[in-house]
C-alpha cells in the first residue's frame, strides 16, 4: 500500500517533564517524519487526534512515541488497515532516568536516550509493510484424536460438543485404555474422602452414540503428512507395516554422506515424505492422547522384585484389586530406598502417592477385621482437594504411614519381611507383609517411541523430548498442551502424570486448543505465542544456498524440502518466531513487518559519538517474551536504568541474524548484548529453542570479533526471567562496565 505517515508524541505520564519535546519531535523530522505532541495520547482527545488524521489526511501508518507497545493496545489501535508502531519513552526513558537535575534542565544523556528511540520507532515505521493473512484455499476442520482412553475419549466428546466431526483412533480392540482396569477412582467432589467408582463405562457409551464422533479401533496412525488446517492422514491396522510409514530423521551432515555413497539411506524404497497420499483423510488439527505406560523398577534386587512373587508394581496390584485378589498386610514402597534414600523411583509424582492411598484402601476396605496397610515413603504428594482424602486415609483403622528408607524385602514364608530405616518414629521397623507393592511412575508413551509418525523432513517425533522426561507437553508453564509441532495438542498421560479428574480438565483443554487452531487457520493469522499474529516468513529464493540451517534451526518442523532440496515453507506450522531468519546467512527470509533491513536500519538510526568516551553505545536485543516485559516493570518500579544503552525488541533471540551484531560493530556501537530467555533443564523459551540457538551463534561472532582485534566480550548474552525486573538494571550495569572498562570500538567514527 501507499504508505501516509502520522508521528504522534505523548508529553503526559512524565515524558514531557524530564525530556525535550522540541528535541524530540526535530529528531522524528531528521528521520524523515513531522510530530505533532498531545499531553494524553491514549485519552478520548489524543486518540480523536490521530483517527481525525486517518479519515481527512488519508494517514495509514502511525507513530506513537509514549508508553510501551505492551500497555494500551486497545487505544491505539486504528482498525486492520492502519500500521501501528510505537516508541517506548515512558518506561525505558522516563520512568527509568532517575531524579531530574537540580536546576530543571533536561539531562544531555537522557535525551539522547529519547531521541534514539524516536528515530527507531519512525525507521521502523518506514520499513514495515501491511501484512496479509495466509489462507488456505480449503481446510478441514475435523479433529483427529489419538488415543481412545479417558484423555481421547473426553476431548473428542467436548470438540463434538462445540460442534466439530472428531475421528477417535485406538490401537487396542476396545475403547478405554487402563482405566478400564481400575476397581475406584480418586474422589471427584466434597468431601473428598470416599473413593468413586470409575466413570470410564459410560463415556464410552457417550462416544460410541455421538453422531459427531468416528471411532476406529484396532487402528493406528501410520502418518501424518502436511500442515494445519490440511493435515493428511494415514491410517492402518494395529502393527502393520505400509510405505506410507514415518521417515528416519536425516540430518544436513548425513545427507552429505549419503550423496557420497558413504552412508545407505534409511528412507530408502519408501516414499517421498512431502508426498501427500491422496487416500488420506484430512484433519485440522490433532488431539494426542497415546497415555502411559508404567515405569520399569529394575535395579531394585534389595527389595526383591522379580525374585519374590509378592513382590508387585502398583498397576499389578491394581489388576489384582480388580479380581478382588487383595491380600490382607500390604506394603506399599514408595522409594526405593538403599543408597540414595531420598530418591524416588522414575517417573514417581503426584498420582503415584494418590494411588497408595487409594489401594492402601482396598486392603482395609476388603478386610475390615484385620486389613493392615503400610504406605513407606519419602515424599508424599497431595495437591489440591487430594490433601482431605490423604487426612481421611491418616485417620482410617488399619492404615500406616511413616516416612523411612526401604533398605531390604526379605522372602518370609509366602510373604515378606520389609527393613525400614529411618522412620518418622526414630526407630528401625521389620515389617511382615503378605504383599509388597512398588510404586512404578507413569512413563509418557512418547518418551519411547515417535506415536505420532510425523512426515516431517525433521523426523517423525516430537523432537527433543528429553527435555522434558519424554513429556509432549513444550512450553509446561505458558503454553498447556502445546507440543513442538503447531497443531498438535497432547493431553493426558503423554503430557504429564494426571488423575481422571486432572486428565478429564486436561483433554478439554486440548479438545479447545485444536479448535482455537483450526480457527486461526482459517482466519490466516497464528497461534500461539503470538496469536492473532498475520505475518509468515518470506523467502527470496533465488538466493537461497540450500544450506538447510533454517530447516534444522526451525523448533517446530515449519519447512520441509522440495525435490530440489530448497527449504519448502509450510505456513500453517509456523509460530512466527524468526528462527529461520536469525538462521539464514544469505538473509533472504523476512516477515512484512519484522525483517533484516528493518532492524539493522533500527541499529543505523541510533546516533553513536565518535568524539566522546564518555557517550559509549551499546545496542541491547530484547526478548519480546520475557526480557522485554521485565525491562517494563522495571521501569513500572522506577528502577535507574543505564543511559548508554539502546534497547531494540525482537521476537525470539533466535530471530537475532549476526549481520546486525556485524552492522552494530562496524557503526562504531561499543557492546552487543542479546537479553532473553532461561534455556537448558530449566528452559523458559517460548519458542522452545530461540536463546539456546542464539547463545550457539554468539559463541561463533566472538570468534569473529577476535580475528578483526575485537574483544569477543564485547558481545554478550545473558539470561532473564520475567520476575527478574529487579535484577535488570544490575546486569546492563555489569556489562556496561565491561564494555567502559574495554574502552570504545577502535572502529568508532570509520
Amino acid at each position: 500500500m501507499d504508505k501516509v505517515y502520522g508521528a504522534y508524541l505523548c508529553t503526559g505520564c512524565g515524558i514531557g517533564d524530564v525530556l525535550d519535546v522540541e528535541g524530540l519531535k526535530s529528531a522524528a523530522s531528521e528521520t524523515g517524519m513531522e510530530m505533532q505532541e498531545h499531553g494524553c495520547l491514549c485519552g478520548a482527545e489524543g486518540r480523536a487526534l490521530i483517527e481525525k488524521d486517518i479519515q481527512e489526511k488519508g494517514v495509514n501508518t502511525v507513530v506513537v512515541c509514549a508508553c510501551s507497545p505492551r500497555v494500551m493496545q486497545k487505544e491505539f489501535d486504528f482498525g486492520e488497515g492502519t500500521i501501528t508502531v510505537r516508541g517506548n519513552l515512558r518506561e525505558q526513558v522516563a520512568w527509568a532516568a532517575g531524579d531530574k537535575p537540580e536546576d530543571g534542565s533536561v539531562d544531555e544523556f537522557l535525551q539522547e536516550l529519547g531521541a534514539d528511540y524516536v528515530r527507531m520507532a519512525v525507521t521502523r515505521a518506514q520499513k514495515t509493510a501491511q501484512p496479509e493473512p495466509y489462507k488456505l484455499e480449503s481446510i478441514s476442520k475435523k479433529i483427529l484424536v489419538m488415543g481412545g482412553g479417558l484423555a481421547g475419549l473426553t476431548a473428542a466428546k467436548e470438540a463434538a460438543a462445540a460442534g466439530y466431526e472428531v475421528t477417535v483412533v485406538e490401537k487396542e480392540k476396545e475403547l478405554g485404555g487402563k482405566a478400564l482396569g481400575w476397581r475406584k477412582m480418586f474422589p471427584t467432589s466434597y468431601p473428598y474422602d470416599q473413593l468413586e467408582e470409575p466413570s470410564i463405562a459410560q463415556l464410552v457409551k457417550d462416544v460410541q452414540g455421538n453422531s459427531k464422533i468416528t471411532v476406529k479401533t484396532a487402528t493406528e496412525v501410520a502418518r501424518i503428512a502436511g500442515a494445519p488446517g490440511q493435515f493428511n492422514v494415514t491410517f492402518k491396522k494395529t502393527g502393520e507395516k505400509t510405505e506410507w510409514d514415518a521417515p528416519a530423521r536425516v540430518t544436513v551432515d548425513q545427507q552429505d554422506l549419503i550423496a557420497k555413497g558413504e552412508m545407505e539411506d534409511p528412507n530408502k524404497g519408501m516414499k517421498k515424505y512431502t508426498e501427500l497420499n491422496p487416500d488420506g483423510e484430512l484433519f485440522g488439527a490433532v488431539v494426542l492422547a497415546t497415555g502411559w505406560t508404567p515405569a520399569k523398577v529394575e535395579g531394585c534386587e534389595h527389595l526383591g522384585y522379580g525374585t519374590l512373587k509378592c513382590v508387585v508394581t502398583n498397576a499389578e496390584f491394581e489388576k489384582l484389586a480388580k479380581n478382588g485378589q487383595v491380600p490382607a498386610r500390604v506394603a506399599f514402597v514408595q522409594s526405593p530406598g538403599g543408597k540414595d534414600k531420598d530418591a524416588d523411583f522414575p517417573y514417581c509424582n503426584a498420582v503415584t502417592s494418590m494411588v497408595a492411598l487409594k489401594q492402601a484402601n482396598y486392603v482395609v476396605e476388603d478386610h475390615p477385621e484385620d486389613g493392615q496397610a503400610y504406605i513407606l515413603y519419602q515424599h508424599m504428594r497431595t495437591p489440591g482437594n487430594a490433601e482431605l482424602y490423604y487426612k481421611a486415609m491418616q485417620a482410617k483403622d488399619g492404615v500406616f504411614l511413616t516416612k523411612g528408607a526401604v533398605t531390604k524385602v526379605e522372602a518370609k514364608g509366602s510373604g515378606a519381611t520389609v527393613v525400614v530405616e529411618n522412620t518418622l518414629l526414630g526407630e528401625d521397623l521389620n515389617i511382615d507383609v503378605d504383599m509388597v507393592v512398588l510404586a512404578a511412575g507413569m512413563v509418557p508413551g512418547t518418551a519411547e517411541q515417535p506415536v505420532i509418525n510425523l512426515a516431517y523432513r525433521q523426523g517423525p517425533a516430537l523432537i527433543d523430548l528429553d527435555l522434558y522426561d519424554g513429556y509432549a507437553d513444550s512450553n509446561f508453564v505458558c503454553f498447556p498442551y502445546e507440543t513442538r509441532r503447531t497443531g498438535v495438542y497432547a493431553c493426558g498421560g503423554v503430557r504429564k502424570a494426571e488423575t481422571m479428574e486432572e486428565t478429564i480438565d486436561d483433554a478439554t483443554g486440548a479438545a479447545l486448543k485444536a479448535i482455537q487452531c483450526i480457527e486461526s487457520v482459517n482466519r490466516g493469522v497464528a497461534v500461539h505465542p503470538r496469536s492473532g499474529d498475520m505475518t509468515f516468513p518470506d523467502f527470496f529464493f533465488q538466493r537461497c544456498t540450500q544450506c538447510k540451517r533454517c530447516t534444522e534451526e526451525c523448533p517446530f518442523g515449519a519447512l520441509d524440502d522440495d525435490e530440489k532440496g530448497t527449504p519448502l515453507p509450510n505456513p500453517t506450522r509456523c509460530r512466527r518466531c524468526g528462527t529461520c531468519m536469525g538462521a539464514c546467512p544469505e538473509r533472504i527470509v523476512g516477515f512484512a513487518d519484522y525483517n533484516i533491513d528493518m532492524i539493522g536500519s533500527m541499529v543505523k538510526a541510533i546516533e553513536v559519538p565518535d568524539d566522546d568516551e564518555e557517550k559509549l553505545r551499546i545496542a541491547v536485543f530484547v526478548c519480546e517474551n520475557d526480557a522485554y516485559p521485565a525491562l517494563d516493570m522495571s521501569g513500572m518500579h522506577r528502577n535507574k536504568m543505564n543511559k548508554l544503552v539502546r534497547f531494540i525488541p525482537v521476537r525470539c533471540l533466535g530471530s537475532v541474524n549476526m549481520v546486525w551484531i556485524k552492522d552494530a560493530m562496524s557503526a562504531g556501537m561499543d557492546g552487543v548484548l542479546l537479553l532473553g530467555c532461561k534455556y537448558g533443564d530449566d528452559y523458559q523459551c517460548h519458542f522452545a529453542k530461540g536463546s539456546e540457538i542464539a547463545n550457539r551463534r554468539m559463541e561463533n561472532i566472538g570468534e569473529t570479533l577476535g580475528t578483526l582485534g575485537l574483544e569477543p566480550e564485547r558481545c554478550a548474552v545473558r539470561q532473564v526471567a520475567i520476575s527478574d525486573y529487579d535484577k535488570i538494571p544490575q546486569i546492563i550495569d555489569e556489562f556496561v562496565e565491561e564494555i567502559v572498562g574495554m574502552g570504545p570500538n577502535p572502529f568508532k567514527g570509520f
